[in-house]
């Protein structure tokens, strides 16, 4: 009896351990296939081929060799040579316009007629007294011819003959002051005739006819002269000496573009203030335009470029391919391998499209856009190229460094 409980005993125990068994064995057949699919994709993985980085991609410019002109630019305003406000020398009331708003008149035009009827009533007046007395010396003059041929045949005395000569000398002054009486009388017609005085064009028109006018009150209308027309701008004391230099080889060019819609016109420098302002440190300056199909007007706001020098030889590139760092300016240049280095450049001049540097010898390929991300040493995918710095337009806005 007790041989078999201890057999019962182990039966049992027996049977308890068989659930242990097989779950610590499903939880090691679990690693092994988790730790198999990681070595498996682990491996997969490394027969994949690494993608390579891309080289950078930017636009190349090659650095050009040619004269630059150095422009001194400006801010301009248009002015009149001359405007004149028409007024009446007398009082008088308007009897007809003669022109409208906005015309374009020449000097001596008939612009108004006022009301002359007292005026040439007293013309005609001095011209019938002229007549009287015109023929009042004629007969004077008759009267002493025929006096001196009998004092000749001693029929009168010496005192009739100063008598007839005396009326002629009075006659003929008479006549005299009334030929200027004449000529002031038609002065003031004339007066009552508003003419122009220069060639322009007319503003607006502040009276009407029946309008009473006087000399003191308000222009009857003002006349701006538009051709030729003249610019108005300052410049920089230092800029004087360029400038007289420019301007000893010849007529000194002036290039203006109307800020609205771009139009480019040149004239000539006109004009040089013989004084610097101590207040500004500027010089006042004028050039003179054509104007004759009436682009500029007056009180036009436009940029102005004087061409004061040239840089012979000089190298150039796009503005955009110079680059600033912690030593100052510099390049990217591209070597033959198509890898980027630094080179340090001096900027001379700089305009809107070019740019004026030294260091850097003609021919070279530089980069112009995508140098942002560059470093010394990148290799470059050129997606465009450029040959040197595009000219610049009369209105770049260019600056000596």
């Amino acid at each position: 009896m007790p041989g078999d409980a201890a057999d019962h005993g182990q039966e049992g125990v027996a049977g308890r351990g068989k659930p242990g068994s097989r779950r610590w064995a499903a939880g090691l057949l679990a690693i092994v296939m988790v730790a198999g699919g990681a070595a498996w994709l682990h491996s997969r993985g490394a027969q994949r081929p690494v993608k390579a980085a891309a080289a950078p991609s930017v636009t190349v410019a090659t650095v050009a060799v040619r004269d630059v002109p150095v422009r001194l630019i400006a801010n301009g305003t248009v002015t009149a040579r001359r405007t004149i406000d028409v007024r009446p020398q007398i009082s008088s009331t308007i009897r007809q316009v003669h022109i409208k708003e906005g015309d374009f008149v020449k000097a001596g035009q008939l612009l108004f007629s006022l009301d002359a009827r007292m005026d040439e009533a007293n013309l005609k007046k001095v011209q019938a007294q002229l007549a009287k007395d015109e023929a009042d010396l004629a007969n004077a003059r008759r009267s002493l011819a025929r006096t001196r041929q009998l004092i000749a045949e001693h029929f009168v005395s010496q005192s009739a003959l100063d008598t007839a000569q005396s009326s002629v000398d009075s006659l003929t002054a008479q006549v005299a002051a009334d030929r200027a009486a004449i000529a002031a009388s038609q002065v003031a017609v004339d007066y009552n005739q508003i003419r122009a005085g220069i060639d322009g064009r007319t503003g607006a028109i502040n009276v009407h006819p029946g309008s009473l006018v006087t000399p003191g009150g308000a222009a009857l209308v003002s006349i701006t002269q538009l051709d030729p027309i003249d610019i108005s701008f300052t410049l920089p004391e230092g800029a004087l000496a360029e400038l007289q230099a420019a301007r000893a080889g010849g007529p000194l060019p002036v290039t203006a573009t109307l800020g609205t819609t771009g139009v480019n016109v040149t004239g000539q420098l006109s004009f040089v203030d013989n004084a610097v302002d101590s207040q500004t440190g500027t010089i006042r300056l004028k050039a003179a335009y054509d104007n004759r199909d009436a682009k500029l007007w007056p009180g036009m706001y436009l940029n102005v470029a004087v061409i004061g020098r040239v840089l012979r030889q000089a190298s150039v590139v796009p503005p955009q391919a110079v680059q600033t760092g912690p030593d100052g300016k510099f390049v990217y240049v591209i070597g033959e391998d198509g890898k980027v280095s630094v080179r340090p450049v001096k900027v001379g001049y700089v305009e809107a499209k070019l740019a004026v540097i030294d260091g850097v010898p003609g021919g070279t390929k530089v980069v112009q856009e995508g140098a942002e991300n560059l470093r010394p040493g990148n290799t470059v995918t050129v997606v465009a190229s450029r040959e040197g710095a595009a000219p610049a337009a009369g209105a770049a806005a260019g600056k000596a460094p």
